[in-house]
């Protein structure tokens, strides 16, 4: 186990030159990636007793040195927020995820994520993603609502994070955009990566970028907006929101990649407007293909109805 506090010391084996934050994502589950690369702006990491960048492609002999600060409180804490349910058993549960609700805790401390709602409902949750993500399957974004899928205990947890590796999970959801895709349906490939100017964004076809795969077909259309049912069959960070970008369409309220885009829209939108609608998978104890949906929210759905009433 990865202690949350102290100096930790790590030698490379591996042959295969990678990124140092991705290394370290390896051998410390239990911290986000972007936790790691601030600690290494930090300079709170070192290779080779020197300190090291984000970027640096770790070999074989080097010794890394990790300086992990204190957290003030154990982290994450239970707290009472409200769950909405669509399953319940003994292995896992369903919710449907708020939009403006982190999925768990990225600083000591924080709160009000979902993981403090889940520690709260029941302290029977998964652990193979560490402290900071009992229970945590898969992510959606903090302004995304929808269905989400989570593990109640680790032999569940790895069956369900197997299907998605594997892409037997079916994740449909809806995007209002602005602009039109060039085909009703088609498919989307183009590989993401981090963005070389760093921080939160990611880019197409970066330097270390990895596959992408996204379906899509248009619902509806209005003069300068559509409603887009997608399903990306990877889960590249920002996959869907670049993809867009990638055919000309622009996500409605995204203030990272499309911040002047929505300016006209005829409605007050507090955020992105995108929602995982379904989320299909074969039950790991049941053996049986289930999907579940989650309810258009009110904001989208107030979104939607203004097009229509123009």
């Amino acid at each position: 186990m990865v202690k949350t506090s102290g100096i930790q010391q790590f030698l490379v084996q591996e042959e295969k030159r990678i990124r140092l934050d991705l290394f370290l994502k390896k051998q410390m589950p239990c911290f986000s990636r972007s936790f790691i690369q601030s600690l290494i702006r930090k300079g709170k990491i070192f290779v080779n007793k020197e300190p090291s960048k984000q970027a640096y492609l770790v070999e074989k002999g080097d010794r890394i040195e990790v300086n992990i600060p204190s957290f003030g409180q154990p982290i994450p804490v239970p707290e009472p927020i409200p769950l909405s349910i669509l399953w319940e058993d003994r292995s896992l549960l369903v919710i449907n995820k708020p939009a403006g609700m982190l999925v768990h805790p990225v600083s000591s401390g924080q709160g009000g994520t979902l993981v403090n709602a889940l520690l709260a409902h029941g302290n029977h949750l998964s652990k193979v993603g560490g402290i900071l993500r009992p229970g945590i399957v898969h992510r959606l974004d903090k302004d995304t609502s929808g269905a989400m899928v989570v593990a109640k205990d680790d032999p569940t947890h790895l069956a369900l994070a197997a299907q998605f590796r594997k892409r037997i999970v079916r994740k449909t959801y809806l995007a209002l955009v602005r602009g039109r895709p060039s085909q009703n349906e088609g498919t989307i490939e183009a590989k993401i990566g981090r963005s070389p100017k760093g921080g939160k964004k990611m880019t197409i076809e970066g330097r270390y970028s990895q596959e992408a795969v996204t379906t899509y077909r248009l619902l509806k259309q209005w003069e300068n907006w559509s409603l887009l049912e997608i399903h990306p069959l990877t889960g590249r960070t920002h996959q869907i929101r670049l993809h867009l970008h990638f055919i000309n369409c622009f996500l409605l309220g995204d203030v990272l990649y499309a911040s002047r885009k929505g300016k006209d829209f005829p409605h007050k939108l507090k955020r992105a407007m995108l929602h995982a609608k379904s989320l299909g998978f074969f039950h790991p104890g049941k053996e049986q293909w289930m999907e579940f949906e989650a309810p258009l929210p009110q904001d989208m759905n107030d979104a939607i109805c203004c097009l229509e009433d123009q």
